[in-house]
């Protein structure tokens, strides 16, 4: 099948989308404008809620203006970048924003990273600012950044901006400032004004974002302010939203799907955006009913896990008018019992660091399809402006309904890899993504992401796809997350291996959760081996690491 007349080129998939969805996307800006906009329209809306305190339009502006002086003045250059590594508060806006105004390059940084983690971030960017919390930077950052590029330093402690102090998620101190940093709060509160008017080019990178690492060494991808800006003016203007909506951010910030689907979208919209520091369900769910949100998107084991809050009621999502899962893989039997409990129907997304978060989504209204013989939910359809492919091992398109790679072209894909010219060739051959994942479209236009190709299992020759036993585990009422692997196996070479944990109060054995699933697949395919774990690795952003469970799974051979 060729591209051209036929197949792909045809984009079925237009059919499927509505007329907010299919209008042409060309912006021509970035989020600093959308900040200017924001704060011509409606200057004292509130833009960040915080627990209980609020900023609006018009003060983060202006904190936001102090913060890139200060970094102007501190010799921070155009084009330098600089390392944000902070939770879900209003300083991670504050510094960004700051960053973006003094024409630098963002480093967005798990907070979770360790030392050597951090450390290659910030030499393989050569970042010239860290923006950092006064914790982290006494308890290891300052070791960390001593041997790199970084030359200006900026602490923030979060119970700033707010006084509620909730223990659950505030559980630290305020610490004496250090002296070899600037406090983020007192150096935005100073009123100092951005020199000149400076705004980032669409074709400026605006960020530079180390992909999660769950598959090997993190790459930095060259996020530009045209691609981020594509995406914030399709969640924002696609989903059918009311003016000023209120967003809750359940994805961390530093991930490009909070980056693009919470922040971006919301300053794009005006709206308000909802900070909660980090995710714990209790304190997610009382925010909820505290601010009433309209639209949020996260995980799919952050919708498990405020599902098995003792407290949740179908009250906490009663606001929402689009909810959507992005990030790890949805299981269509969360879908189905999450609306059956609590009402919303989780829309799933698919997307990438490389193409700026989604390239894929189930448009509001509609349902995605599950395919009948392998159970895999659909994550959408191709988004404004985006094609998707599916080839095979040689580069050729195979018909509707055969899996192979899905590559991606679209105004939102990356230019390519940091300082990685042979990375961004091998990924991005002629400015086409290619993004490692299996899957298959069928003739609607519905796409399915079947698994990573480094995930897949050969067992006795037969190929096994880790998703489709994973959506069966997920079928059995005392199965709360599931990650499954290959193990090596002197007979088959590999064998199949889940890992479980369990929704509270459940019981279940590892016999009777393979027997369950040797009941629904195929005999090569069920887990021999499955054991039971308090909690799954993860990464920030809720992804489950197979990653650390297969090199587990070999330590024990």
């Amino acid at each position: 099948m060729t591209a051209s007349g036929s197949g792909y080129a045809a984009q079925p998939w237009l059919a499927l989308r509505n007329d907010a969805l299919s209008g042409p996307v060309d912006p021509d800006d970035s989020l600093v404008h959308a900040l200017r906009r924001a704060v011509a329209e409606a200057p004292e809306r509130t833009f960040l809620a915080y627990f209980d305190g609020r900023l609006t339009y018009r003060e983060a502006d202006e904190l936001s203006d102090s913060v890139a002086a200060h970094l102007a003045a501190r010799g921070l250059r155009p084009g330098d970048r600089v390392a944000v590594l902070l939770q879900n508060s209003p300083h991670f806006v504050l510094a960004v924003l700051g960053a973006w105004k003094a024409g630098a390059t963002v480093v967005p940084v798990n907070p979770m990273y360790k030392s050597a983690e951090v450390a290659h971030v910030l030499r393989d960017a050569e970042v010239a600012a860290l923006v950092c919390a006064d914790r982290a930077w006494e308890s290891y950052l300052r070791d960390t950044a001593a041997g790199s590029p970084v030359r200006i330093v900026l602490t923030a402690c979060e119970l700033d901006f707010q006084s509620r102090d909730d223990a659950r998620v505030l559980t630290f101190e305020r610490l004496p400032q250090a002296a070899d940093a600037d406090d983020l709060a007192s150096v935005a509160r100073q009123g100092h004004r951005v020199p000149g008017d400076r705004a980032p080019a669409p074709s400026d990178i605006a960020l530079i974002s180390y992909t999660s690492g769950t598959s090997g060494t993190p790459k930095g991808a060259t996020n530009t302010h045209g691609n981020i800006m594509h995406n914030a003016e399709q969640q924002s203007a696609g989903l059918g939203l009311p003016d000023a909506p209120v967003y809750f951010a359940m994805a961390p910030l530093f991930h490009i799907t909070g980056m693009v689907c919470q922040f971006g979208a919301c300053l794009n919209s005006a709206g308000t955006l909802v900070l909660a520091y980090r995710f714990e369900a209790g304190v997610v769910l009382d925010a909820f009913a505290e601010h009433r949100p309209v639209y949020t998107v996260g995980p799919s084991t952050a919708f498990m896990a405020l599902a098995a809050h003792p407290a949740v009621t179908r009250d906490h999502f009663s606001s929402f008018q689009v909810v959507y899962s992005g990030g790890a893989p949805l299981p269509p039997a969360l879908v189905r019992t999450f609306r059956d409990t609590f009402g919303p129907y989780i829309h799933n997304g698919y997307g990438l660091t490389e193409c700026s978060a989604p390239c894929a989504s189930v448009p509001p209204g509609l349902e995605a399809p599950v395919d009948p013989a392998s159970g895999t939910l659909a994550v959408g359809v191709p988004v404004r402006g985006v094609m998707v492919r599916i080839l095979d091992d040689q580069g050729e398109e195979v018909p509707f309904g055969e899996q192979g790679e899905i590559v991606v072209r679209g105004p939102q894909v990356i230019p390519g890899y940091w300082r990685r010219p042979e990375a961004t060739a091998e990924t991005f051959p002629d400015g086409e993504l290619r993004t490692g994942d299996i899957g298959f479209m069928d003739e609607q236009g519905w796409l399915y992401v079947v698994d990573r190709k480094k995930d897949m299992i050969n067992a006795s020759g037969f190929k096994v796809w880790p998703r489709e036993v994973e959506d069966v585990l997920y079928t059995h009422p005392a199965v709360r997350e599931a990650a499954v692997v290959g193990v090596p196996d002197g007979y088959r070479g590999e064998t199949v291996k889940a890992y479980i944990s369990l929704r509270p109060g459940a019981e279940t054995d590892p016999d009777e959760l393979a027997v369950y699933c040797k009941e629904r697949l195929a005999v090569y395919k069920y887990p021999r081996q499955v054991e039971i774990l308090p909690e799954l690795p993860k990464t920030a952003s809720g992804k489950i690491l197979r990653r650390e469970l297969r090199s587990r799974a070999h330590d024990e051979h």
